[in-house]
């Protein structure tokens, strides 16, 4: 008790420590295993799968710990990660539309190439579920690092910072995480030079789907609306724009045009799809 009142009053500082041990330990848990296989292999991904869901397990509890009585109060443990029924709904579909909208231009182009169509096949869902590349990118990256940096670390965060603050500041651990990454393309034969530049490219994007993901979930309360967003954008990976120069003139406009479109559309619609009374949130976002 006295070691829990002790953390209460320095609530701030043990939030933002616990945040940074449960960055930590989740990349940690990656590299428990001693191998000379790539990330890619399936003996890596199979281990890294039973890491991160042991991590998952965990990290609830470590979270819970470092809540504070008042944090304690506002909401069981179910409804601070975020898994509650009221609005799931709604948090599985309009977060999804809205991040769809902003992927207009690239899904402008897969319609114009016909690559949309692939999805209409069974044979392809099969074939990806059969893929741990496939299932480890779209399935447990996200599963995992949402419920870790989302669900377990954004309570922790609102004890000491308001909530438009709290959703830039722990997407920063986001994208640090991600940094790992050059460890392995250095290993896989990589110039550290390049290997840094890639890196810290993923580190700029990775942390601005952080600030993202981490709004849809304050905004909504629900671990399902920044999940669904974040396999979608893993789906989709960042846009290729050096792909526009190989459609003719015409489409070629159409899909620019539709870039920006999505950009605008995505910028107006953001906030109401997001509204808090939507999904019956109280929780995170009082305003």
């Amino acid at each position: 008790m006295v070691l829990k009142e002790f953390i209460d009053d320095y609530a701030c500082v043990f939030s933002i420590l616990a945040c940074i041990f449960l960055t930590v330990t989740y990349v940690a848990s990656l590299y428990i295993w001693k191998s000379t296989y790539s990330r890619d292999h399936p003996t890596t991904i199979k281990r890294r799968f039973f890491s991160v869901t042991c991590m998952m397990i965990v990290a609830p509890f470590i979270s819970q710990y470092f809540w504070t009585e008042e944090t304690l109060r506002k909401g069981d443990l179910w409804e601070h990660m975020g898994l509650k029924y009221s609005g799931i709904i709604q948090a599985t579909l309009l977060p999804l539309f809205v991040t769809a909208v902003l992927f207009l231009g690239p899904l402008t182009m897969q319609f114009l190439s016909g690559t949309l169509k692939i999805y209409a096949e069974p044979m392809y869902w099969v074939a990806s579920w059969q893929d741990l590349v496939w299932v480890r990118n779209h399935v447990m990256a996200p599963l995992s690092e949402e419920w870790v940096f989302r669900s377990c670390m954004v309570p922790l965060l609102l004890q000491c910072l308001e909530p438009s603050t709290a959703v830039f500041i722990g997407p920063m651990l986001f994208g640090i995480a991600h940094f790992h990454h050059m460890f392995e393309q250095i290993k896989s034969g990589q110039g550290v030079k390049t290997a840094l530049l890639i890196s810290s490219f993923q580190f700029m994007y990775t942390s601005m789907f952080g600030v993202y993901s981490a709004y849809l979930f304050v905004r909504t309360g629900h671990f399902m609306a920044p999940l669904i967003a974040h396999m979608f954008c893993n789906h989709m990976g960042f846009p290729n724009f050096g792909e526009i120069s190989q459609f003719p003139p015409t489409q070629r406009l159409i899909i620019i045009c539709n870039f920006l479109i999505g950009f605008a559309l995505w910028c107006i619609l953001l906030v109401p799809a997001t509204n808090p009374d939507i999904y019956y949130n109280r929780l995170h976002w009082d305003t």
